[in-house]
């Protein structure tokens, strides 16, 4: 091991060990539930914890008794407590967890960093495609919208490489997140030199959001947000909104 990649992985399992799980933390009530990596991801009908990737590419784990972990995500990232997300939280949480993967704190994200989120991090976006999930349609969604996540490909609204969706099974992080993009930290990368600077996290973020505020007012709300596919894989996952209670029919 390299002194370069041996003080990464040191200070990498040291940000691990502080954000693990922190019960008052800025995850909101019940705090960010980030590990341990590696964790079982198939939610009540695999046996295991639910697994939820945020639009930036953090992991969020909870329970499979308990709502689905993109509640935590919401209740941290919405800064003021209001039930709704601006731009400017969305964008904010994006970059807090940019600080997290940029071990070495220099603005950039670098291959060693890549890899160190990939293996440590979020293992499960690297595990290949997921068996039996398969796309909704363009921009991962079915025709005339369906509850899918939007996006596909590698970057922050479809297209570009590195590891897209190959036919038509979801991959990597596709599969836990809002956005069908198999690797949201390296989907960042917008001029393909394997390194992310924070510009280039801001300027990701920003399409996310815009790809997520469909009805364009500028704020997400949790009821609004698209299910993911782990999420509608789950037992009346179709009829569940966010919080694990059920929708109402219209």
């Amino acid at each position: 091991m390299t002194p370069r990649a041996l003080v990464l992985t040191t200070a990498l399992a040291a940000v691990l060990a502080a954000c693990g799980h922190t019960p008052d933390g800025p995850g909101g009530p019940g705090g960010r539930e980030i590990g341990p990596p590696g964790a079982d991801a198939r939610g009540p009908m695999g046996g295991g914890p639910q697994l939820f990737i945020s639009p930036a590419g953090e992991p969020f784990r909870a329970p499979g008794d308990q709502p689905y972990p993109v509640a935590a995500w919401f209740a941290g990232a919405d800064a003021n407590h209001d039930g709704a997300l601006s731009r400017d939280e969305f964008v904010a949480d994006s970059l807090r967890f940019f600080a997290v993967v940029d071990v070495d704190h220099n603005g950039v994200i670098d291959g060693f960093e890549v890899s160190a989120y990939e293996n440590r991090i979020a293992p499960e976006i690297v595990g290949g495609a997921a068996p039996g999930v398969m796309r909704r349609g363009p921009m991962g969604q079915g025709p005339g919208g369906g509850d899918g996540p939007p996006g596909g490909g590698r970057g922050p609204g479809g297209g570009g490489r590195s590891g897209g969706a190959m036919g038509n099974a979801l991959q990597g992080a596709s599969l836990y997140g809002l956005i069908a993009e198999p690797e949201p930290v390296m989907g960042a990368d917008a001029d393909f030199n394997r390194r992310i600077t924070k510009d280039e996290a801001t300027r990701a973020a920003k399409t996310r959001f815009a790809l997520l505020d469909v009805d364009k007012d500028g704020v997400l709300k949790l009821a609004e947000l698209p299910k993911t596919p782990a999420q509608l894989r789950l037992k009346g996952g179709k009829d569940r909104g966010p919080h694990g209670g059920r929708q109402r029919r219209r």
